[in-house]
């Protein structure tokens, strides 16, 4: 049976799902043969805040397509985690190079106490009480990497089966 097209519409409204933010964009330069190459790096954090988040990180000519191309690398990397009232199920310590975050269930009320790029990640997954701690680099890159990969490490919250 074939499978039904997406009409125009649809997509538009498939597209308006994910919210948006651009972590960092830095200007890079490559050393060719007749001088200097530049190109910008934008790394990019889609999320609906209901659980699924994305990162890309890709390099363009000029700022907006190194944008673009980063939004449709997140949206390919799209994982889901399971939220649990609002917060992770269980904390994590996870490692991405030289950055470690470690990440902390917290109760209703708390917030996201959580600095610069890991807080982007946490606010567009959905998460609304969380302890975070960034240990080691401060780059940016690799806390969002580091954040996104212990997120994706997380299992359900196991439930007491009832004897």
């Amino acid at each position: 049976m074939p499978r039904p097209r997406r009409t125009g519409r649809q997509q538009e409204i498939i597209k308006r799902d994910f919210d948006q933010k651009v972590v960092e964009i830095k200007r890079v330069t490559r050393v060719m043969a007749g001088g200097k190459r530049m190109r910008f790096r934008a790394l990019v954090v889609i999320g609906d805040r209901k659980g699924k988040v994305g990162i890309g990180l890709r390099k363009g000519v000029d700022v907006s397509e190194a944008v673009n191309k980063a939004v449709n690398a997140a949206k390919k990397s799209l994982i889901l985690i399971n939220l649990v009232n609002d917060t992770i199920p269980h904390d994590i310590k996870h490692k991405f190079k030289s950055s470690v975050v470690f990440l902390k269930p917290a109760r209703p009320g708390t917030g996201i106490i959580a600095g610069g790029s890991i807080r982007q990640v946490l606010d567009l997954v959905g998460v609304k009480n969380v302890l975070s701690k960034m240990l080691g680099s401060s780059n940016k890159v690799n806390n969002v990497m580091a954040t996104y990969q212990a997120l994706a490490l997380m299992r359900p919250k196991d439930r007491k089966a009832n004897p």
